[in-house]
């Protein structure tokens, strides 16, 4: 029983199963804004795209093996560790990614299992390759962050260039920016010694929070223009919006520009992943109470 826990617990790992809930939260998210409902279907959705994102995770521990054996953060993975081997991990992610898009095609069409498709080589082939020629990879790769909101989009059997659509995807795709960069003013060193380049080598610590600030900022912006984009936007929604836009830029100013750098920049992480998810659930819950 043991050894099979242990088994368990090392392909969660592979798959980064927290990443891939992320994944599924925000395709989840898209389905029901573009439905205005629950559905049983969105169930089978969310089961295919954990399987998908969970086979891209894996692809991208095995690509990035070496790399990861060299840094304090992900020396413990997986493969890097010996629980799973190369092998393995390859098919894992094989299979994961085949019956990920399988599902996708065959329960809500060809569009969303292309989307899906796409993602995959953005991310395994494009960024993956990118960020290691580039400090700046980010910024293309934030897009693999905004096309599982599409998906759940065009599960719903919407048009996938819908205005409402392509401003939701356009700020995950904004806020993917300043998550990452808070990574890098963490873990720079580690990166860096991994023969990663990293924004950290060319500014200071002060510039670099200055430019995450500035990105802050426009993420917080841009989801206050969701009442141009989103239909049934109610006022108490704005008022709601604004509210937290005021708590999360005061919060993330309180933290990011204090003296206890290390506490406060895990602080500043948490928050702005918490402003993310409570921005995509006011918005849902919202939709759900206005359809």
């Amino acid at each position: 029983m043991t050894h099979i826990k242990s088994i368990f617990k090392a392909i969660a790992a592979l798959i980064k199963y927290k990443v891939s809930l992320a994944v599924t939260f925000t395709t989840v998210i898209g389905y029901l804004i573009c439905s205005h409902g629950f559905h049983f279907e969105i169930l089978t959705l969310m089961f295919s795209v954990f399987i998908l994102a969970g086979g891209a995770s894996a692809l991208n521990e095995y690509q990035e093996r070496a790399f990861d054996a060299k840094m304090t953060r992900t020396k413990n993975r997986p493969l890097p560790s010996g629980h799973i081997s190369p092998k393995n991990a390859l098919i894992i992610s094989v299979v994961f990614i085949s019956l990920g898009l399988i599902f996708l095609y065959f329960l809500f069409g060809f569009i969303t299992a292309f989307l899906g498709f796409f993602n995959i080589i953005w991310y395994n082939l494009l960024y993956t390759k990118l960020k290691r020629i580039t400090a700046f990879a980010v910024v293309p790769g934030s897009l693999t962050g905004a096309i599982p909101l599409l998906m759940g989009w065009t599960a719903a059997g919407a048009y996938v260039f819908d205005t409402a659509a392509l401003f939701l995807a356009f700020f995950i795709f904004i806020w993917q920016i300043p998550h990452f960069w808070l990574l890098m003013f963490k873990y720079g060193k580690e990166y860096e010694a991994a023969g990663f380049p990293t924004i950290n080598q060319n500014i200071n610590s002060w510039s670099l929070k200055m430019i995450i600030f500035s990105w802050v900022l426009a993420t917080s912006f841009s989801s206050v223009m969701a009442a141009f984009f989103i239909g049934n936007i109610s006022i108490p929604f704005i008022i709601a919006i604004f509210v937290l836009n005021v708590l999360f830029i005061g919060i993330f100013v309180k933290l990011s520009f204090a003296d206890a750098a290390e506490l406060n920049l895990k602080k500043s992480f948490i928050s702005i992943n918490v402003y993310m998810f409570l921005f995509l659930l006011m918005l849902s819950i919202f939709q759900l109470l206005t359809s």
